[in-house]
């Protein structure tokens, strides 16, 4: 709980201080906005460790192959690298390229996710009587 706080903390020290500079400098209020955001992706690795060690540990009980596994944290990560990127794109006025980065990030991840729809597909193809 006390690390939501700290994100919430700099989160709203970012959004006042890019408020406070984008009349004098809009330039550096884009600098503040993605040190701010950096400042918060650095604070959360430690979690994300965690959540990859407990991803290892489902890995090794269900002996599914490990490549799905891989191909989702990829999936995840693109989500989350373009959400930032269009944001980013969005703060600095420019949200018609965020727009088009949000439509690039979602047709990659719809072909990464492919293999993991086929592999649905053949599992419920087994299951079925035949």
């Amino acid at each position: 709980m006390d690390i939501i706080l700290k994100i919430v903390a700099i989160g709203l020290i970012t959004c006042v201080a890019t408020m406070i500079v984008r009349p004098a400098r809009p330039d550096f209020s884009i600098i503040i906005a993605i040190a701010g955001g950096l400042i918060v992706i650095f604070m959360i690795i430690n979690y994300l460790s965690s959540v990859l060690s407990s991803i290892d540990g489902i890995i090794k009980f269900t002996g599914l192959n490990s490549d799905l596994y891989t191909l989702l944290l990829k999936i995840i990560g693109i989500g989350y690298l373009i959400e930032f990127t269009a944001s980013i794109c969005s703060d600095t006025g420019n949200s018609s390229l965020g727009d088009k980065i949000l439509l690039g990030g979602k047709i990659v991840i719809l072909v990464m996710s492919l293999p993991i729809i086929t592999n649905i597909l053949d599992i419920i193809m087994g299951l079925l009587p035949q």
